[in-house]
């Protein structure tokens, strides 16, 4: 667990420093619906656990305690009881003998009970989606030839069937009245079935999760009284007028007059957003994030932003893939005020929005790269040894020792600056139409564009990189990750199941397999990846991102298909072992997540907000803790 730093937030003024509370607080409040979304039984497992784990009538030390309290901490880690990227079900290291004799210990009141239920009872239904394998084993399945819904243990579908789930969102697609500016079908909402019939339960301050976005609602109110200009108490309106209806055409609304807003210090995400969490890629996992601007590194960002239609016009892609002309293309560094729900404590180091591609396509995007964040992973990762274990010579290792940061940097900004804004569909394509594959052909898409363009002189002549060797440090530290070292994130057996996991594989097997440039070699029985001609593994990811393009353009299911399943999913077992072993010895942590800050209102003598004070030291499981006890809405 890592901790990230307000720099700069002492220089806001106070109506920016309440904004960020305000914006923090209905960040923060929106936690429980992640947790339900991620598993229908992740709620009440979790307060079962937190009842145990504070009763001081329990031994403290024993080993089944200490077993309990890092599957808890793992579970408060990944929202629910499945891995955050792995999607696989947590084993527990205690007992079910030792958990129910230890709830038999505690108060029964501050349990989660049902009414009129029994510890025994609520034991008998929890236990076995604790304990045994069998029952809900992967939050989001994606093997291929099996009902994704029916097999993931995800909570945005309640006994629909793939089809039964597809068929409903075709209907609706065919009966929409504004085809060319369409909602996101299915983005805010639960389908279940009921008497027979599937229909969608809404995700709005009168349906489900009411009593979250209610609070939610409310700390967005106080945030607009505090709003720096119109445009952004127009857009934060927009925002709980939305939440307050489910309509997802006012959502669209919100989406073009976000894109508008430029003007102000202070910007947020806040609601159903990304759909990694759901297999058909439909349903917006909720999250937060409060966000102001650091203007030293921005200029980078805005570089690369304002030359837009030069990356566009040049891309390699197919002329009639690319957009004549690019609009909107916003990017900023900036740096993280509030991490919340799939945003925490694991977090992606930049974003692009929003996600639906008419309206990328006539208002532009907004991208932001978190300074704060890559920061912090930058230092916890000096001197770690990762880097000497894995990279092939010490010329290699010295590459990336000189460029590996900037590029990194670089990298992620081309991915979410342009990457995503890239490229078009062709007139009449479904965005949908690659189903279960979207996620993972968006990605590789993104990640091809920054790396065709991270060798591309355009940089050096902008400023952006030192020489035009410096990408090679890019290209080496991205195959080696995705060929070996991503592998200590999967457990043994198990295969590629996370979207940019599956999109990294099939980038850097491709290029493998497709081309003569990289190779696996051994020196004194270890393996490590060796590149022989940069220029021309460029040429092989100008090829790739080719037809990568074409997929998405054409909506072509079956070759998204072949391209995940040929190249991204496998796992080399006897090279997953070896990675296995090396990076024990290393002693590390394949994941890294963050504490959040705690924002602490000062009031002057009239009781009212004179500044707002950062704390940084909050311990992982009492802010875990406090969270539960103060932003507690569903249970």
């Amino acid at each position: 667990m890592l901790r990230y730093r307000l720099n700069g937030f002492e220089k806001l003024s106070l109506q920016q420093k309440k904004l960020v509370y305000y914006l923090s607080k209905a960040t923060l409040f929106g936690r429980d619906i992640t947790f339900d979304q991620f598993g229908k039984y992740n709620l009440r497992i979790r307060k079962m656990l937190e009842v145990v784990y504070v009763d001081m009538s329990i031994a403290h030390d024993s080993d089944d305690f200490k077993a309990l309290e890092v599957y808890l901490k793992r579970l408060w880690f990944s929202s629910g009881i499945h891995h955050h990227y792995g999607c696989e079900k947590f084993k527990p290291g205690f007992s079910a003998e030792y958990l129910r004799e230890a709830l038999h210990l505690v108060d029964a009141c501050k349990l989660p009970l049902k009414s009129g239920e029994t510890v025994d009872e609520m034991c008998d239904e929890l236990f076995p989606v604790i304990f045994d394998e069998q029952v809900m084993p992967k939050r989001v399945n994606q093997a291929d030839g099996e009902d994704l819904l029916l097999t993931s243990a995800c909570n945005f579908y309640d006994g629909v069937t793939q089809a039964e789930a597809e068929a409903f969102y075709d209907r609706q697609k065919q009966n929409e009245a504004t085809p060319d500016t369409p909602p996101s079908y299915g983005l805010n909402s639960t389908l279940v079935k009921e008497n027979g019939e599937v229909k969608e339960l809404v995700w709005s301050a009168d349906g489900k999760y009411a009593n979250a976005i209610r609070n939610v609602i409310c700390w967005l109110e106080k945030a607009r009284d505090v709003a720096e200009n119109e445009q952004q108490k127009l857009v934060i309106s927009l925002l709980i007028s939305y939440y307050q209806s489910g309509d997802l055409q006012i959502f669209n609304k919100y989406c073009i007059e976000w894109l508008k807003e430029h003007d102000s210090a202070i910007d947020f995400i806040n609601g159903f957003i990304e759909v990694y969490g759901d297999p058909l890629g439909l349903k917006g996992s909720w999250e937060g994030l409060v966000e102001y601007i650091d203007e030293d590194a921005t200029h980078r960002t805005q570089t690369i932003s304002s030359h837009a239609q030069w990356f566009e016009d040049h891309s390699p892609v197919d002329a009639r893939f690319r957009k004549p002309v690019v609009k909107g293309v916003s990017a900023n560094v900036i740096c993280a005020a509030m991490l919340g729900g799939d945003e925490y404590p694991a977090t992606a180091i930049g974003i692009n929005l929003p996600n639906a591609d008419w309206i990328r396509a006539v208002y532009g995007s907004k991208s932001i790269t978190i300074s704060n964040i890559t920061d912090a992973y930058n230092k916890a990762a000096k001197g770690n040894g990762f880097k000497e274990e894995f990279v092939v010579d010490q010329e290699t290792l010295e590459m990336i020792e000189s460029y590996g940061d900037i590029c990194d940097d670089l990298h992620t900004d081309l991915h979410e600056c342009l990457g995503h804004g890239s490229g078009q569909l062709l007139p009449g394509v479904d965005p949908d139409a690659l189903k279960a594959y979207s996620s993972t052909i968006e990605e590789a898409r993104a990640d091809l564009f920054g790396l065709y363009y991270i060798a591309d002189r355009k940089l050096v002549e902008l400023g952006l990189v030192p020489d035009e060797k410096a990408y090679q440090s890019q290209y080496y530290t991205y195959m080696m990750n995705g060929l070996m070292t991503q592998l200590i994130r999967i457990t043994p057996g198990h295969q590629l199941e996370e979207a940019h996991m599956r999109n990294r594989a099939l980038i850097a097997h491709w290029s493998y397999e497709n081309g003569d440039v990289i190779k696996l070699v051994k020196r004194d029985g270890k393996t490590y990846v060796e590149i022989s001609d940069y220029a021309e593994l460029r040429t092989l990811i100008a090829r790739l991102l080719a037809e990568i393009q074409r997929i998405k353009s054409e909506g072509d299911y079956e070759a998204a298909r072949d391209m995940v399943e040929r190249y991204a999913v496998k796992v080399d077992a006897e090279l997953h072992a070896e990675v296995l072993e090396r990076y024990k010895k290393l002693n590390l942590a394949p994941y890294k997540g963050f504490i959040n800050p705690q924002l602490l209102p000062v009031y002057d003598e009239k009781r009212e907000i004179c500044d707002i004070e950062v704390n940084y030291g909050e311990s992982y499981a009492h802010q875990m803790l406090r969270y539960s006890a103060e932003y507690a809405t569903l249970i």
